[in-house]
């Protein structure tokens, strides 16, 4: 049955797009199989809600087909380590806790009871036992503004006194309920779902919903603009309107990193970690990557970190990149990073981009056509923030000449798209002669079987580009290469996909055709 299961799993690689399938089912491990009834490990218990509507129809009915057996049901099955490892510094696992071999069903029952004020007055009680040892301040480093390790001479000890000036406070400004101010546009209602960032939506929606004791930490990355900074403000204004007296801090890490100089210039460290690991129900790091390099920052997150975890305060980190591709960052913080879920947001499709569009425009109070909606849509394809600026900037070029935002407009401003993607098969087509005439190549070689670098290596860069720019399916793309076999297709999407990141003349050349393509 191990095999019979691994099977399943393959084939399925096939239907889904690999990233789906290496965070989805990758992770799942076969426990037994008595008809019907299959039994499977899960590593968190996030991955039996969102597998279950998704993706386990297909997965029963392929295990039947494969094994000649009936398989209608699934048993959800917890890892042992998911429930044991993070707080693995406590001698007593947490009150109510299920048995880690409990289906999830089972421990989200058990998890129910407590009342919601009830748990927040024992976790701030928590909090308070367990705060630190205030170490005393010392003299930073005039290049980086933070102190280094070994030096305990206090300030006043100097030769030479610092100028006497007024300290400034040592957290930053406020809004009226005492939290940092969270952005009243930036909340679940306005933020447009779409396959690209479903994921990061759901989970957003989940810690906020049960604060501390799901997905914590929660860990969104992403490029620049495509949503991640909405989300973490509709999380901090989610867990407000369920509990007004939450306390929610939401800044960046350069904030952090400042205010924390800035508590050690002024002896103001005990109001500080007070303020941090004690006096907050919900932080909320947005660009955690900044302290990278940081070393005394970061060993201050780190302590702040587990002060909050362990008391079981929610705690939601942001980043342009994977916790493990942050360079410069301590190997502890990476590995509580990926304690909790890590959820990507992708640049949006092109049905999402459309529809971003129309909510801004709403928003507005803009007129949109469908026809100029579609035009922007396909015309910018970066991210959210570039699309809104681009409505916003045909809006003010409307009304300065006196116009309304029609089609003749949008080109006008924009520009006709040097390609416009109508049909998949002539889209693939293109990515191959583009692919080609860089390369110096004929169509028949790049569709041959010639395993030569000069050719293997311009085809598997035109399948790459194909699979992330239209989404296709790995079999419809190896149809279209000349019959290769999907795996063909997955190993050189992978193989790419990993060489874009180390080797320049790689990313050169898939920037320069997508580039050509207006993709």
């Amino acid at each position: 049955m191990h095999m019979v299961w691994e099977a399943a799993l393959e084939e399925l690689r096939g239907r889904l797009s690999e990233h789906t399938f290496v965070a989805w089912l990758a992770p799942l491990r076969f426990v037994a199989f008595e008809a019907p009834v299959l039994r499977v490990r899960i590593p968190h218990r996030f991955f039996a809600d969102w597998i279950s509507p998704r993706y386990l129809p297909d997965l029963l009915e392929t295990m039947a087909r494969l094994s000649g057996e009936p398989c209608t049901e699934i048993d959800w099955v917890i890892d042992p380590l998911e429930a044991t490892a993070p707080r693995a510094s406590s001698s007593e696992p947490p009150a109510g806790a299920a048995s880690s071999q409990e289906p999830v069903s089972a421990q989200l029952e058990l998890d129910a009871p407590e009342p919601a004020e009830v748990r927040w007055q024992r976790q701030d009680a928590l909090a308070a036992r367990r705060a630190s040892a205030r170490p005393q301040p010392r003299r930073p480093d005039r290049r980086t503004g933070e102190l280094p390790f070994g030096s305990d001479a206090p300030v006043a000890d100097r030769a030479t006194p610092a100028p006497r000036v007024s300290p400034p406070p040592a957290v930053a400004r406020e809004d009226e309920s005492g939290d940092y101010a969270l952005n009243p546009r930036y909340r679940f209602d306005s933020f447009i779902v779409g396959p690209s960032n479903q994921l990061a939506h759901a989970a957003s929606i989940a810690a906020s919903s049960s604060p501390g004791k799901r997905y914590n930490p929660l860990f969104i990355y992403s490029k620049v603009g495509l949503g991640k900074t909405h989300l973490v403000n509709a999380v901090g204004h989610r867990v407000r309107e369920d509990r007004p007296s939450a306390r929610v801090l939401f800044l960046s890490a350069e904030r952090f990193t400042n205010e924390f100089i800035s508590a050690l210039q002024h002896r103001r460290i005990d109001e500080f970690r007070a303020r941090y690991r004690t006096g907050c129900d919900v932080l909320v790091i947005d660009d955690i990557q900044f302290l990278a390099g940081r070393e005394q920052t970061q060993e201050e997150f780190f302590h702040t970190f587990n002060a909050l975890y362990h008391a079981d305060k929610q705690i939601v980190v942001t980043s342009d990149v994977y916790p493990q591709q942050i360079k410069e960052m301590q190997d502890r913080l990476i590995s509580r990073f990926q304690w909790g879920l890590v959820a990507d947001i992708q640049a949006p499709e092109l049905d999402t981009r459309i529809a971003i569009l129309r909510k801004k425009a709403e928003t507005e109070s803009i007129h949109l056509d469908d026809a100029v909606a579609l035009f922007v849509a396909q015309r910018v394809q970066s991210n959210v923030r570039e699309l809104e600026g681009t409505l916003l900037r045909l809006a003010v070029r409307a009304d300065v000449e006196g116009k309304s935002i029609d089609l003749d407009l949008a080109r006008a401003m924009l520009g006709e798209p040097t390609h416009a993607v109508t049909d998949r098969q002539t889209s693939v087509e293109d990515i191959q002669r583009a692919t080609c005439e860089f390369f110096g190549l004929g169509m028949k070689e790049l569709l041959g079987d010639r395993r030569h670098r000069g050719v293997s290596l311009p085809r598997m860069i035109a399948m790459f580009i194909a699979r992330e720019k239209l989404r296709l399916s790995y079999p419809d793309i190896g149809r279209r290469f000349g019959g290769k076999d999907h795996t063909t297709v997955i190993s050189a999407h992978r193989k790419i996909g990993a060489l874009v990141l180390t080797d320049e003349q790689v990313q050169r050349a898939v920037d320069r055709i997508q580039k050509k393509l207006g993709l």
